[in-house]
């Protein structure tokens, strides 16, 4: 090593992460201190559904739901057992968590309070992006607008009480999962952070704004597609420095700087030879760390085997080490940016800078993104359903899913399924530690603090005060919630996908044949009804089956996320369905598609079809063939004309002699 390459100073590695939570408090917290004992350097928060949509965990909707993808917090002894034996004013959390972002950081801050911590030195992150949630993810609670007064409300307060915390990562992850292309990830991502700092302007002095700018912070994903990804980020740094200089007028260059963590790409996770994951996830870390001038500052990386299932603790660790090994043994920390002036790059760069400054005029030229939800969601599903198509001819090539298929079988995947499965159990015994917490609460705090809450909402004023205080009075999440919808009332995002076939129908003419001979055995058009049981928010599958379908020549009914079983079988009554779809990704398809199967039989409808689509192993997939289900669908049956193609076939079980 030279004499100029010792004197320079190494950069500090970024934070290492495992996004984690399961079952219960204590459990996760057990798997918090294990991960850091490992070198973990930052912990990452998975809530489960109930958590993050505002209900307790005996909610009717919570059935099947509670500690499936991440951990149930129903009140603060919940989020004490949680951090049991960690000091918060040690640590760097990220909670992702958004509808119920002001309440999980008050119950955060309250359990910091308990340990004795400063709170102004609590350092980490709430991600608590609502215009995402409309787009891609579906954990939203009240409509656009006050959803953006409470992510001003966290941001206000933290600025002035906890200010070295992250009020708001602005989220473009969640984007890309659901298809967007780079142009539309930067410009989405871009347009939200500028609707999150117009609404806080007005909030603070001229002279304190350029400060609370430089505490937003933003939540990315990178792909498989390396150069592109990487020129992604640079194109990130470069829009954003734009934006806060010209548009906010921030003069000083660290309230510019572009902050982000990432977690590397799931979608392109597969299920089929899941191994080759590995190779994946670190090519996709290799995107966001290798350009220093665009480095993140948080990474997370999934583990090998997620499209399967929840990862083990083993499977956490793996990944873990490649961040380690990469950032502690390879000399990427002792160089400057490998990437400058390098023509190809820049090139890039500017392209996907011009595209994105495209995307953000038409936005603007709508009203901005709150205005925008509409269309950025009908985008996000045309740019889903083309990448789909892609793949579906061969023109993307995915090792092991369309191309190079036959492999040996991998010895990862254990006796165990190859990942870990939360106890049944768990829905019961968070159910009993719920009911012996509201027993043992002082009713008359707890009464006082909501009146104070309701109060607070009804008359604009900023929640966070009130929900610290209903926090230390014992609230629980869902009655938190239930303030916030009755104060600002519920919404429903839109679907993305309108009720007229698209212009892609190329390729889809035997179908639409087939479709149009079986409508005409049944004496009507082929109805099917595709639905979303529980409180899984994410829709992608199901939005492309809908989509697909539509083209297809059916008659669909797709009404989004969050319906409760017995509302799809009523839609399936009223629609009279030939063909019924579920789609359920959050581990819950057992008890909620037995359900819909006996609300079925009980309506007289057991002749319907009906399919079921998730990440599903095969032992439940054998459980809900038993209960009646005709067809189970998981992430390995990409090709979406061979499910159309089935539901045509189960249609004619109903069709005329």
């Amino acid at each position: 090593m030279s004499q100029a390459q010792q004197d320079r100073p190494k950069d500090r590695p970024w934070l290492i992460r495992t996004y984690a939570g399961h079952s219960t408090a204590s459990a996760s917290n057990a798997l918090y201190r294990a991960n850091l004992a490992k070198g973990q350097t930052g912990l990452s928060v998975a809530f489960d559904l109930p958590t993050q949509t505002g209900y307790d965990s005996d909610h009717q909707l919570a059935r099947g739901e509670v500690g499936k993808v991440g951990v149930p917090v129903c009140h603060l002894g919940d989020m004490r057992a949680l951090f049991d034996q960690i000091p918060l004013d040690q640590m760097n959390t990220s909670m992702t968590i958004n509808a119920t972002a002001p309440w999980l950081l008050s119950l955060y801050i309250a359990v910091a309070e308990e340990q004795g911590a400063d709170i102004k030195a609590l350092q980490g992150t709430v991600q608590n992006d609502l215009i995402k949630e409309y787009l891609s993810r579906g954990t939203y609670v009240c409509p656009p607008a006050p959803s953006l007064k409470m992510i001003a409300d966290v941001a206000e307060y933290c600025y002035h009480n906890v200010p070295k915390w992250n009020p708001m990562n602005v989220c473009s992850y969640h984007l890309q999962e659901a298809g967007a292309t780079p142009e539309q990830e930067l410009a989405f991502a871009l347009a939200t952070a500028q609707a999150v700092l117009d609404e806080l302007q007005p909030r603070v002095p001229a002279e304190d704004f350029p400060a609370m700018v430089g505490r937003i912070s933003f939540f990315v994903n990178a792909g498989i597609r390396f150069v592109t990804e990487m020129c992604k980020m640079r194109a990130f740094v470069e829009l954003w420095d734009e934006i806060c200089r010209d548009r906010y007028g921030v003069e000083d260059p660290k309230f510019r700087r572009f902050r982000y963590g990432v977690q590397v790409n799931s979608l392109g996770l597969t299920e089929q030879q899941p191994e080759n994951n590995v190779y994946r996830i670190l090519i996709e870390m290799l995107a966001v760390t290798l350009s220093k001038n665009a480095r993140a500052r948080a990474v997370q990386l999934p583990a090998w085997n997620e499209a399967l299932g929840l990862p083990r603790p083993w499977d956490q660790q793996w990944s873990m080490r490649m961040q380690q090994i990469l950032a502690y043994e390879t000399d990427l920390l002792e160089y400057g940016d490998l990437f400058d002036g390098n023509p190809v790059v820049d090139g890039k760069v500017e392209a996907l800078k011009a595209g994105a400054r495209a995307e953000l005029a038409t936005l603007d030229g709508m009203g901005g993104a709150v205005a925008s939800i509409e269309y950025m969601k009908s985008r996000l599903v045309e740019s889903n359903a083309e990448r789909l198509n892609r793949i579906e001819a061969g023109e993307t090539v995915v090792v092991g899913v369309n191309k190079w298929t036959e492999g040996e079988p991998s010895p990862l995947q254990t006796e165990d399924g190859g990942i870990m499965t939360v106890d049944p159990a768990v829905e019961a015994e968070q159910i009993s530690r719920l009911n012996a917490w509201r027993s043992s609460r002082d009713t008359a705090e707890v009464t006082a603090a909501l009146d104070a809450l309701r109060e607070a909402a009804r008359n604009g004023d900023n929640i966070m005060p009130a929900s610290i205080r209903a926090a230390r009075a014992g609230v629980t999440t869902g009655e938190w919630a239930e303030e916030m919808r009755k104060a600002y009332g519920t919404y429903r995002g839109p679907t993305g996908v309108s009720a007229s076939p698209s212009n892609k129908t190329e390729g889809l003419e035997h179908l639409r044949e087939a479709v149009n001979a079986v409508s005409d055995q049944l004496g009507r058009r082929l109805k099917f009804v595709v639905g979303k049981p529980g409180l899984d928010g994410h829709s992608n599958g199901a939005e492309q089956i809908a989509f697909r379908a539509r083209d297809c020549g059916m008659d669909i009914t797709y009404d989004g996320i969050r319906l409760t079983p017995e509302e799809l079988v009523a839609s399936a009554r009223q629609d009279e369905a030939h063909v019924v779809g579920l789609s359920i990704l959050s581990g819950s398809h057992l008890p909620l598609v037995e359900d819909t199967m006996t609300r079925l039989r009980d309506a007289g409808l057991s002749d319907v079809p009906v399919v079921v689509g998730g990440i599903i192993p095969d032992d439940d997939a054998e459980k809900l063939l038993n209960l009646g289900v005709a067809r189970v669908y998981t992430p390995k049956n990409f090709e979406l004309n061979s499910i159309m193609m089935d539901i045509v076939e189960l249609a004619k079980t109903n069709a005329k002699t």
